[in-house]
């Protein structure tokens, strides 16, 4: 069994964990320092503390709805590619599954748009 195939791979992968190594091991010393009170705290994100919860603790559904609308589509886009690798090997059957599928989402998208929530206001 020759591993010769498996070189470009590994290689790809040493090069990836060289990069991060650097990376990580440079980033002190270009980066900017700017440090505050506030970046100092655990769990920093460069806002100020408070005891109180920025407007009242509620966060916006329409975040949520944006996540779950990505989902959706990023999902149809990962089937999407294999089937149209194996395109012509799946046939007649493959095709009337993805026309079944696309279908599927495309209402899910409709009812979306229809009820507004991909109007960002």
């Amino acid at each position: 069994m020759s591993l010769a195939p498996y070189m470009p791979i590994v290689g790809l992968l040493a090069l990836g964990a060289v990069f991060s190594l650097i990376s990580v091991t440079i980033a002190p010393f270009v980066g900017p320092r700017r440090l505050n009170r506030a970046k100092l705290d655990p769990y920093e994100c460069g806002i100020e503390p408070t005891p109180q919860p920025i407007g009242g603790g509620r966060f916006p559904v329409k975040f949520y709805l944006t996540a779950m609308l990505f989902i959706i589509f990023d999902i149809e886009i990962v089937f999407l590619y294999p089937w149209a690798v194996s395109f012509e090997a799946l046939g007649l059957f493959g095709f009337v599954e993805m026309v079944l599928f696309i279908t599927t989402v495309f209402i899910a998208y409709a009812y979306v748009w229809r009820r507004g929530g991909l109007d960002w206001e």
